[in-house]
């Protein structure tokens, strides 16, 4: 069974007209997945992350400026890309909430896997700043997460946003224990997740060149990341799943399609099923057009829902 978490404070999270990162992205999936084909879902209510679940990533002098900031009124930029109004601070909150829990259902045994349909979204965020439209870093809070509360000690996130996930790779940067592996366009915001990259050889990053088509991803993830993944052999597997790699995304220029999507979740389940038991949790990421963001995260989770 594949678990759904959401909460409607995602859709109050508004950082103003015209900005890409907006409520409209989640209300593009709701409709998606109002088709009769996913009524199977089960839809959970994203829990409030506690500050020692976000304190595992962020200091607290850090979520003390994002408290500090949060207005009760009008909007607030925290950094050029990313602004707060009132629902912001409790959008960010259950966003990570959403990861937490959906790792707790899925260790239980509840569920095989989950997708977090919540914003912001996380991956840029590192330890000590925002930026590029989120807050808490959602999914590696998660990560510790999972090895905090459930003893687990490899723990891998997977990112396919087109965008370099700097936020998640600084985290994890000098922990050998915590994979991240990234797929992402290069040269493009902003600026990190060149193959140099490694940490303490737990960083992959596999950078793809404007105009790249599904057959280069698919290279890249066939060759590069999935022998990595089974390498390091995860007992538990998160997904950054954005899709503006998409074709028709405004904001890069891979050419995606939806078959990429279907098939570079397969790929990941596949993992889970040699590595983890089967054990996976995605969270909504980037995707800025909005017919390609329902169709590509609808694919995602009807692949989530049939397994590998």
């Amino acid at each position: 069974m594949t678990l759904i978490f959401e909460h409607a404070i995602c859709l109050e999270h508004d950082m103003g007209a015209g900005h890409p990162e907006r409520p409209d992205r989640l209300r593009a999936i709701q409709i998606a997945l109002a088709e009769p084909e996913f009524a199977a879902l089960e839809r959970r209510q994203a829990p409030l992350a506690s500050w020692q679940q976000i304190a595992l990533v962020h200091p607290q002098s850090y979520i003390d400026q994002v408290i500090a900031a949060a207005p009760e009124q009008g909007r607030v930029q925290l950094d050029p890309d990313t602004a707060m109004n009132p629902a912001s601070l409790e959008a960010a909150q259950r966003a990570t909430g959403a990861v937490c829990a959906a790792i707790d259902a899925v260790m239980a045994g509840q569920a095989k896997n989950a997708f977090c349909a919540v914003r912001p979204p996380g991956h840029h965020a590192e330890p000590e700043r925002s930026m590029g439209f989120c807050i808490f870093n959602s999914v590696a809070i998660g990560a510790q997460h999972a090895r905090a509360a459930h003893g687990l000690q490899r723990v891998a996130v997977v990112d396919f946003d087109v965008h370099h996930g700097n936020g998640t790779q600084a985290a994890f940067w000098d922990d050998g224990d915590l994979f991240y592996g990234s797929t992402h366009q290069m040269p493009l915001y902003p600026g990190t997740g060149a193959a140099s990259e490694t940490g303490a050889g737990n960083i992959h990053n596999f950078p793809l060149a404007p105009g790249a088509a599904g057959i280069d991803f698919r290279d890249a993830v066939t060759d590069g990341l999935l022998p990595a993944l089974d390498a390091f052999k995860p007992e538990f597997l998160l997904i950054s799943a954005g899709f503006d790699a998409h074709a028709d995304d405004p904001l890069a220029q891979l050419r995606l399609d939806t078959d990429d999507y279907t098939w570079v979740s397969r790929e990941l389940l596949a993992v889970a099923a040699r590595h983890c038991d089967g054990r996976l949790v995605s969270s909504l990421e980037g995707g800025y057009d909005l017919t390609a963001l329902a169709m590509a995260t609808a694919a995602h989770i009807r692949a989530l829902m049939s397994g590998p």
